[in-house]
């Protein structure tokens, strides 16, 4: 049974989820700038824009675990899981994670961020002339 409440654990996730999103973006400029594409800077706009605003939120996540002593530290990986150290207050607690369910939800950021934050402004600036 855990100590942390479900809202400063789901912050503390995305201490460990956002810099992963992060660093598969940054791979993925490396390749679109290595790539025959004709036209690249459409999606390396996209995806440096997607950066910012994840690095945005990723320093707001910092600065939320700072102000309430929250910590998060990878401390054990192997093939399946891995184990992150949360410090809550006085309290520390160790948390296994399935590397595949990691995968997923890193996955699923990837999607929001890239496409479902548009989603509520599809079509505005489309209009056919």
């Amino acid at each position: 049974m855990t100590r942390i409440p479900e809202e400063d654990r789901n912050v503390m996730e995305q201490a460990i989820y956002l810099p992963m999103v992060l660093t598969i973006l940054n791979r993925d400029l490396i390749v679109i700038n290595k790539s025959p594409f004709k036209l690249k800077q459409p999606y390396l706009d996209l995806i440096e824009e997607t950066m910012k605003v994840i690095q945005r939120e990723l320093s707001e996540v910092k600065r939320y675990l700072n102000k309430n002593q929250l910590k998060v530290q990878e401390i054990k990986r192997d093939d399946a899981f891995t184990m992150f150290m949360f410090l809550y207050k006085d309290y520390e607690e160790h948390h296994n994670y399935f590397n595949p369910r990691i995968r997923n939800k890193v996955q699923e950021l990837m999607v929001h961020y890239l496409f479902k934050r548009h989603a509520s402004g599809t079509g505005k600036n489309l209009k056919a002339n």
